[in-house]
């Protein structure tokens, strides 16, 4: 069994590679919740929520979130009633929305809700929220504190970070079905989503950092920084505001004393004895996975 670390974008891609591409495996995600907010009264949860439309084959290639044939009507009436519309939630997206709102109140867990929405749509892969409990990222930036979802959305991931913290990290604990993922896996592997905005508040909930330090050998992780910048996001600008250099070198850096593996694109093989200077191995691929056949070699490396 392979357990995946995974925020967005990039981890729904190798988590659709995999289940493409490696017959028979039983195939876990650990997916960051520190996106989620609450926004119009209804609990989003944005990264869960893209990893589960990729997998289904339903995810909205133009706007890169959201379903595919989505309509925008409620968000265009909100906007001509003077409501906030900054988060644009599609027609079709808010139905998610809506049925998570609707079995939290119902008491059901966070978790717990993830895996009906996954059963209803054939996902295939078992996603489990990293906690049940409240947290949030939130970063210091040059125009004050921002959630993450205002930093990302509201002011488009263009604003100086001075620092970046996960409330509630502190007093949040993985759920049961996490810490058995980790302890069952026989690879770990963090997937080629932003290590500071999406693995990281996996890494901040008590004891996953712990658990990962001590399977380090077993730990695989794939860099998202190729050629010195971010395929998606701020990535590259969030490394070097924190102080690592914008490449796989500074992904090395950040996950150092965790993984024992990093894979690094073709075009930064000059970078890899740098990587294991930081004490891990370094596998040189392509890591891009617009190319099929590209995301088969990965999913094949990640798994070797």
């Amino acid at each position: 069994m392979i357990s995946v670390l995974s925020g967005g974008v990039g981890a729904a891609r190798l988590l659709a590679a995999l289940r493409a591409n490696v017959p028979d495996l039983e195939l876990e995600a650990i997916v960051n919740v520190g996106d989620d907010l609450v926004l119009h009264g209804l609990t989003i949860c944005p990264d869960l929520d893209t990893i589960t439309y990729t997998l289904a084959g339903l995810n909205n290639e133009v706007t890169g979130w959201g379903l595919t044939g989505e309509t925008w009507r409620v968000m265009d009436e909100l906007a001509a009633l003077g409501g906030e519309d900054w988060f644009r939630l599609g027609d079709r997206d808010l139905a998610t929305h809506l049925y998570r709102t609707q079995r939290l109140a119902e008491g059901a867990t966070k978790s717990e809700v993830a895996a009906e929405l996954a059963d209803r749509h054939g996902v295939g892969v078992r996603l489990l929220p990293v906690s049940d409990d409240p947290l949030a990222t939130m970063l210091d930036t040059e125009v004050g504190e921002l959630s993450f979802q205002e930093y990302f959305v509201a002011h488009r991931h263009d604003v100086a970070v001075q620092a970046i913290r996960v409330e509630g990290a502190t007093s949040a604990t993985a759920t049961q079905e996490v810490l058995a993922s980790l302890e069952r896996a026989t690879r770990i592997v963090i997937a080629p989503s932003n290590p500071l905005l999406s693995i990281e508040p996996i890494l901040a909930v008590a004891p996953v950092r712990e658990r990962l330090a001590s399977r380090r050998h077993d730990v695989i992780a794939v860099s998202p920084i190729v050629g010195g910048a971010a395929l998606k996001g701020p990535a590259d600008r969030l490394l070097a505001q924190m102080g690592y250099p914008a490449t796989c070198v500074g992904v090395a850096q950040y996950y150092r004393g965790l993984v024992g593996t990093l894979v690094i694109d073709e075009v930064d093989a000059a970078h890899a004895d740098a990587v294991r200077d930081m004490g891990m191995d370094c596998v040189v691929t392509t890591t891009v996975m617009a190319d099929p056949a590209n995301a088969a070699r990965l999913a094949l490396v990640v798994t070797s």
